[in-house]
C-alpha cells in the first residue's frame, strides 16, 4: 500500500507532466463534474499538493480537483493520444499539448471552489502531512502531548492520518525502530529525551523516503540512504544490537520489531 513518500513521488510526476501548460481536453466519468469540463479548457495546472493519499490538484481559474485513490485508484502519465491498454475504468483525463495525466478507478473525486475546500471533511480531519516542508518538530511534539493523542498508543496512533498524514505501516515500524520503542508506548509517558527524538523521526524519516525516491540498500547506513530496519525482516538480524527482528499484528497490520533494542 503507497504511503506518504509513494504518493508525493506520484504527484512529482503529474506535475513535471503537465504544470504551467495549457490544457486542451478534459473529459471526466461522473456525470457531476461534466459541467466543469469546458471551464477548465484552457486553463492551467498550477501546483499538485498531498494530504495523506488525498491528491489536490489546483487549477489556474481558482477550482481544485479534489481526488482520494483508496484501494485502487492510480494515476498516470501518457503521451497525449496515446491508447492505453488497460482492465482499469478511465475516471479523470487532464490533456496538454504533449503529455495527458489519467485518474484510474478512483471514486472519491470532487471538484471544489474556495469554500468547499475550507470546508471538505476529509481535509478537516486530516492531520498535518509529514511531507509538508513547512511542518516543524515542534508542531509534532505540541500534536503528541495534544489532549486527542498523549493518550493513544503508538501502535494505532502512527496509522491515524488524523494525526499525521503520509504515515502508514512501513513508516510505523522504521520509526518506532529508530527511536528504540515499542508500540504500547504514549507519548504522554516519554521522556523528553524520547519525546524529541520520536517527533524528529516523525519527520525525517519520511521524508528520507521520499528524498531517496524510497530506494531500498541494506548495505548503507541509515541517513545516506531510506533502507528497511525491521520492515519485512522478520527472522534476520538486527544491524543495530544483533537481535532477532520478529513479527506481530498490531492494529490490524503486520508490525515488525526488534526485542533486542526496542523496549
Amino acid at each position: 500500500m503507497p504511503e506518504g513518500p509513494e504518493i508525493r513521488r506520484a504527484a512529482d510526476k503529474l506535475e513535471a507532466a503537465v504544470l504551467d501548460k495549457p490544457l486542451t481536453d478534459v473529459w471526466f466519468a461522473f456525470p457531476e463534474l461534466k459541467a466543469f469540463e469546458q471551464a477548465l479548457i484552457g486553463q492551467k495546472v498550477e501546483r499538485i499538493e498531498t494530504r495523506g493519499k488525498a491528491l489536490l490538484t489546483y487549477f489556474s481559474n481558482g477550482l481544485t480537483l479534489y481526488s482520494h485513490n483508496q484501494l485502487y485508484g492510480v494515476w498516470r502519465v501518457v503521451n497525449t493520444g496515446e491508447v492505453q491498454q488497460t482492465t482499469r475504468v478511465l475516471r479523470v483525463k487532464l490533456q496538454a499539448a504533449d503529455k495527458s495525466i489519467l485518474l484510474y478507478s478512483a471514486s472519491d473525486i470532487e471538484m471544489l471552489d474556495a469554500e468547499k475546500l475550507s470546508q471538505h471533511p476529509f481535509l478537516l480531519r486530516v492531520g498535518p502531512d509529514v511531507l509538508d516542508m513547512t511542518v516543524t518538530v515542534e508542531q509534532v511534539k505540541e500534536r503528541l502531548l495534544s489532549p486527542k493523542f498523549r493518550k493513544r498508543q503508538f501502535g494505532g496512533l502512527l496509522l491515524d492520518q488524523a494525526f499525521l498524514a503520509g504515515l502508514g505501516n512501513y513508516l510505523r515500524v522504521e520509526i518506532l525502530w529508530d527511536v528504540g520503542l515499542l508500540a504500547h508506548h504514549k507519548a504522554q509517558d516519554l521522556t523528553p529525551e524520547q519525546l524529541d527524538k520520536l517527533a524528529h523521526a516523525l519527520l525525517e524519516i519520511p521524508r528520507l523516503s521520499y528524498n531517496t525516491r524510497g530506494n531500498v540498500d541494506e548495505n548503507k547506513h541509515h541517513g545516506a540512504i531510506f533502507s528497511f530496519k525491521v520492515f519485512h525482516r522478520a527472522g534476520k538480524v538486527c544491524e543495530r544490537c544483533g537481535g532477532t527482528i520478529e513479527k506481530a499484528m498490531i492494529s490490524s497490520r503486520p508490525f515488525y520489531w526488534c526485542p533486542g533494542c526496542q523496549f
